[in-house]
Formats: C-alpha cells, structure tokens, sequence
C-alpha cells in the first residue's frame, strides 16, 4: 500500500474517533433527558407529538409494552410503504409517470426498509415516484434507526436500574432520537451534499444531447409496443442510435444523508453511491463514508456515559476498531494487488497510485482502490449496506471481507443502536465463558449473568446464521433459486451466499450477479429480513427486562474487570470464533475455492 494509501485511512479513523466523543457525550444528555441546547426550539415540537398522540412521556413501559409499542409501529410504517408503491401511479410527485410496483417488490422493500434493510432489488430511478422515494423510503430511514437506537437505550436502563419492572417508553426513546439526534445532523450533512453537486429537485428528469452518437441493443418492439420474439421465444433485439440522455433527477440529498447516518444505505439511484448525482466528488465520499460509521461509534461513549464508566464503551469502541482496521489491510491490499490470473500473463496491475493499478473494474475512478476498499469495509461493517463501488467485482478475497464482516452479525460498529446491543450480546457471553473458567456466577455491569439471560443471547446470535445458512442451502437446492445465478461456480454460490448474509444481518448491500428480484428471492429474503431484525430485538428486550428487575452486585474479588484491554481481546475472540466456526465452511465453498481457482499453480 502507498504513503498516499495509509494517509487516507489514517485521516478517517482520526476524524472518526474524534468525533466519537463529543456526540456520544451528546447523545447520552438526550437520552437521560438533560438539557441539549436544542431543547429551546424542538422542547415544543416534542410535547406537541406527545400531546397529539396521546402519549405521556412520564409513563415507563414493561419490557414487553416497549416490544409490542415497537412492533406496531414498525408494522405500520411496512403497511404505509407497501401501499404506496403499490398506488404510486395515481399519486401526485410521479412526474415520470412510473408505475405501481409489483405486489412481491412492494413487499421486499416494505420489509427491507422497515428493518432497516435497505435491500433494493429495483432501480430506484426507474421504479419508485418522488412521493415514494420521500414519504416512503426516507420516513423510514429516520424510523427505523431510531427504533434501533430506542431498543439499544432501553437495554442501557437495563443496566442501569435495580428491582425495576420497566425500562422506559419506546416513544419517547424514538421520538428523542429522530427530533435531537438523525434530523439535526441530516440536515447539516444534506446542506453541504447539495453544496458538492448531490441533487435535491422536484424537477421532472431531464433529456440532454450528448457530444456524439451512441448505438446499442435494444428489444424490438412489434406495433402494439410489446417485446419480440423468435420462433424460439428468444427476444429479438435491434441495434438503436441515439444522440440524447435522460438524466434522473429528484430529492436525492435529503434521503442520502440520512440513508448514510441512519445505517440504511438504499440509494435514489441503482447504482447507489457510486452515481455522481448522490456522490459526486472525494469531499462528498469522504463525509457520507464518515456518516455512516459516526452515530454507531458515537454510541459506545453514549453507553460508557449512561453507565457512568466511560471505560466500558472505550473498550466496546476499541475492540471495534481493531477489528476494523485489520480487516481494511485485508481488503485494500486484496484489491491493489489485482487479479493474479491476469500478473500470470504479463499484465501490469501494479498500484502504483490512487488512480490506477490494481483491481479497478467496478470502481470509479474519482474515488480509486483505497476509498472504494475502505467503503466496503465500512459499509458492511455498519448495518449500512450502500457501495460506491461494486462488491460483485471485487477479488475473491477483498469480496470475503465484506460478506465475512456481515456474518459476524454486524457488531463490529453495526446499525444505529442494534450494532452495540448486539455487541453488548457477545460481551455478556465472554463474561459468562470467564465465568466457566473460574466457576463464578458471571456479572457485568453489576448484574449477574444468569440461564435466562444466556438463552436470549443465544437466540441472538443464532438467528442471523440460521437464516444466512438455511437460507443459501435452499436456494441453491431449489431450480428457483438457480434460476437466478447468472454467474456458475464458486462465484454464483458466493453471489447467494452473499445476498442471505446481506438480507439474514439487515445490510443491504449485494453481489451484482445474482437476479434477485423476482418472487422466489423477494419472498424469502423479506423474511430472512423480518426474522433478524425483530427476533433479535424482542430478545435484547427481554434481557433489558430481566436485569432492570435484579439488584446490583458490588465489585468483589472474584469479578472480572470489563474495562481492561484484557477484556477487549476476550471479546474480540468471542466474536471472531463464533464468526469463523459458523461461517468457514460455507465460505471456502466460494470465495476460498474462487481464490485458488484464479491463482496460477506453478
């Protein structure tokens, strides 16, 4: 890696954990409903939501009211998606006249933005109206973060409390956190996106002449405007000039902006953020990439905050991080090196700057290997999902980070909230292997660690892998599920494995291969994302329940201090060694096998 390779990435972390604290800090005064300075303007805003919805703030919720207040709403905001791409072609903001979406789309979108998903089996241009791009899709990137973010505050008050039966209200929890924390900064990242060129019109789409012709194929249209086909039933296609372009245009820097912050990813273009009308220069890759790992790192202070040991979200931040870091040398690398079938016949693939050399098919030139490496990292380390380069065209290796990062669960950062409630999971499971080791009751943060809790842990982290594991071995079993590799071998499995590890731990990115919108795959992945996102949240709200209702046991002799560099390295292992025991064996049947195959044996 070049000089230029290591500065690029050392600024990011900087800023990165820079940032951390003073938002974390920030964070931790809304939560606990200490003045934040925004209160003067959004103080009245937020009693009149109260006020409207019949809501009383002073109200505490059981740990089963906040699940089933979290339930309803989120099934609420699935139904209003659904309708409207299903009634988009009669609504008003359609100025491209698109059409309703088909009944197994709507559904795979509902689902996959209500879970904070952000799969896109469509292209958003020429699918979805402004109206559903706006009262649709970007609602529900503020919603559901900030459930996620809710679920993660009420488990912190789990902490917290002592013979307590409740753990906050759900609705002031998302309230807080969409008022204080996602609209503020939203709009502070969108005014500098639209000052880097990121569109934001209601303007319909906009036709332009381009310097010189440009011929291509297209299908042959009989006189009723339908495709043609031969005798075979093949589509008969014919060669077309055209000197003109449709630009798409639209609300892109709004939904952008919280796409990156709320960890949803799903972009207003099809190719996401590699178009140049959602990011177009360094300056805009550089802040929307900071966007997306900000709040979720920004929470580990929050957490050590309302503990009152900062020390335990340093350690949760610093296991993060190292993981991270490690894995990034593992990707760029993997990428600059370039294809090592191709080093076998002579061609240069030498990255010799941040432009050329290397594996740059699927990037754009304007952000190079190392942005594009550090994105997929990023990305998929976030519950996040968008690209700016494409994953599909990447090493078999450099590809493997990113899917492996998923299948860890996305703890290592993660989504907004649901990342550190899931990496709190796994600390409460390291603490309970300590406590094994030396036959002691295991506590943390003062609770003990007990059956009830381990089982709602366990279901936490298998979950996820059921539904990545179970679901690739059916739809590789399955002529339906076959029917949509377009790529063969090692290459197509990785491209299935990679959509179930993406829909079964609510990412949303994809390998590019794999045709998954159709009703097989927007059926089953719609559930694979419903499954893991709400049966690992009612369990991380069980967990809550259960320790608000335990006393506090003071610091002894035999307790294991969780705030020790120690404690970071036993959490990482956890981590890692449930990640590579579940996930090894499906991954050398793809990316392993695709490395070796494209490896020259001498």
């Amino acid at each position: 890696m070049t000089g230029q390779g290591f500065l690029q990435i050392a600024v990011y972390l900087f800023t990165l954990l820079a940032l951390a604290k003073p938002l974390g800090a920030y964070m931790a005064r809304v939560y606990q409903d200490e003045s934040v300075g925004l209160n003067r303007w959004f103080g009245g805003v937020e009693r009149l939501f109260y006020r409207l919805s019949g809501v009383d703030p002073e109200q505490e919720m059981r740990w089963t009211q906040y699940a089933l207040a979290m339930l309803a709403f989120n099934l609420f905001g699935l139904l209003a998606v659904y309708c409207l791409q299903r009634f988009q072609d009669v609504l008003p903001l359609n100025p491209h006249a698109l059409a309703a979406v088909t009944p197994d789309s709507a559904f795979n979108t509902a689902v996959s933005f209500a879970t904070n998903t952000n799969w896109q089996g469509y292209g958003g241009e020429t699918t979805m109206s402004y109206l559903t791009q706006m009262l649709g899709l970007t609602v529900q990137n503020f919603v559901s973060a900030a459930s996620g973010m809710a679920v993660l505050v009420a488990l912190i008050r789990g902490f917290n409390r002592r013979n307590s039966n409740s753990i906050g209200n759900f609705w002031v929890d998302m309230t807080r956190s969409t008022l204080y924390i996602l609209l503020p900064l939203s709009f502070l990242l969108a005014i500098v996106l639209v000052g880097q060129g990121v569109v934001q019109t209601f303007n319909p789409y906009q036709t332009v002449n381009l310097q010189e012709a440009v011929s291509y194929s297209a299908p042959k249209l009989d006189a009723d405007g339908k495709a043609m086909g031969d005798a075979d039933g093949k589509p008969v296609t014919e060669t077309v000039s055209t000197q003109t372009q449709t630009l798409a245009m639209g609300p892109a820097a709004s939904q952008v902006a919280i796409k990156q912050l709320g960890t949803n990813g799903g972009g207003f273009f099809n190719v996401n953020s590699a178009h140049p009308f959602e990011n177009p220069t360094p300056l805009s890759n550089f802040l929307e990439m900071l966007a997306i790992l900000l709040i979720p790192a920004a929470l580990c202070h929050t957490f050590g905050a309302m503990v009152g040991d900062t020390r335990q979200g340093w350690v949760i931040l610093g296991a993060m991080t190292l993981v991270f870091v490690a894995l990034i040398f593992v990707t760029v690398p993997a990428e600059q090196n370039g294809n090592p079938a191709l080093t076998a016949l002579g061609v240069d693939q030498s990255a010799t700057n941040q432009q050329a050399g290397g594996n740059m098919e699927g990037k754009e030139t304007r952000f190079g290997i190392v942005n594009s490496g550090l994105w997929a990292v990023a990305t998929t380390a976030a519950s996040n999902g968008s690209v700016n380069a494409m994953h599909d065209s990447f090493t078999p290796i450099g590809g493997m980070v990113p899917m492996w990062l998923m299948q860890l669960g996305e703890v290592i950062f993660g989504g907004v909230g649901s990342g550190l409630y899931g990496m709190i999971v796994f600390a409460i499971v390291a603490v309970f292997i300590a406590g094994l080791m030396i036959g002691r009751t295991p506590e943390y943060l003062g609770k003990k660690i007990e059956a009830y809790e381990m089982k709602m842990a366990a279901i936490i982290i298998l979950i996820p892998p059921l539904m990545v594991l179970g679901g690739t071995a059916l739809s590789v079993m399955l002529e339906v599920g076959r029917a949509s590799i377009f790529n063969p071998g090692a290459h197509g499995f990785s491209e299935v494995l990679y959509a179930w590890s993406s829909a079964g731990n609510n990412n949303g990115s994809a390998f590019g291969g794999l045709s998954a919108n159709v009703p097989f795959y927007n059926f089953m992945l719609g559930l694979a994302m419903l499954f893991s996102r709400y049966w690992l949240m009612i369990p991380v709200l069980a967990i809550a329940g259960s320790l608000a209702a335990k006393k506090t046991v003071p610091v002894g002799p035999g307790t294991l201090p969780t705030h020790t560099p120690l404690f970071a390295v036993l959490l990482i292992v956890t981590v890692l060694m449930v990640g590579a025991l579940t996930f090894v064996p499906a991954l050398a049947l793809g990316p392993v096998v695709e490395h070796l195959q494209m490896t020259p044996t001498k």
